[in-house]
């Protein structure tokens, strides 16, 4: 997914940062760490102050995550910022529907990890996620356009639904690869920077959201 990319310099430090570091280290905040090989521009953020590197592991630091945040907030007050508000609004109920559907495919109603070897149990497991996905998805259809870099979350997360019916486990909920949760955690970190909000402030109004939504049925 491209990154969007960014204006100004390096938070205190009056060193510019160039385009394609800017792309980094917004991909590496909306991500929260990379695995892999260590590119010249993680060296340079690390070189920075914006990231930290232990082997082939990459993190971006409070420093980095805040100029990343800079770079994707939405102007305050805005009419942009409006609309991406209430989206996101509308998207929490359906991050505790995804949270529900990943807990019930770990686990079973007795508690005991999930094994797969239950077929119907899966498959009826899959089709809560279908539900979710169906709600989500004109969701990040009307952020696009507010938001470009949403556009490639609906694609991945259609990438991931494919690998998990091919018979892939792991493509629902796996740290390790580009799950379905994994790329949903993404977009949810990618919101959260586009409107500021803390992740005390987000559970506080996710909760809130989903009684009121309990309420209302």
């Amino acid at each position: 997914m491209p990154a969007m990319p960014a204006t100004g310099s390096v938070g205190r430090s009056a060193t510019p940062l160039a385009e394609d570091c800017s792309a980094e280290l917004v991909e590496l905040a909306v991500r929260g760490m990379h695995r892999g090989p260590v590119t010249p521009q993680l060296e340079t953020l690390a070189e920075q102050g914006l990231a930290v590197i232990k082997g082939a592991l990459a993190m971006p630091t409070p420093q980095g995550t805040e100029l990343a945040g800079e770079m994707l907030r939405l102007p305050s007050g805005s009419a942009e910022e409006r609309r991406v508000r209430a989206l996101y609004e509308a998207f929490l109920p359906i991050n505790r529907r995804l949270r529900d559907v990943c807990t019930t495919w770990q686990c079973r109603p007795d508690g005991s990890a999930n094994d797969h070897s239950d077929a119907a149990y899966d498959a009826a497991v899959r089709d809560d996620l279908d539900d979710v996905h169906e709600a989500v998805a004109p969701v990040l259809r009307r952020l696009a356009p507010v938001l470009p870099r949403i556009g490639g979350y609906l694609t991945r997360l259609e990438a991931a639904l494919e690998r998990l019916d091919d018979g892939d486990h792991s493509w629902m909920a796996s740290p390790m690869v580009d799950s379905y949760h994994t790329v949903w955690m993404h977009l949810h970190q990618e919101l959260l920077l586009a409107l500021g909000v803390s992740r005390a402030e987000d559970a506080e109004l996710e909760e809130r959201l989903v009684a009121e939504t309990r309420d209302a049925g």
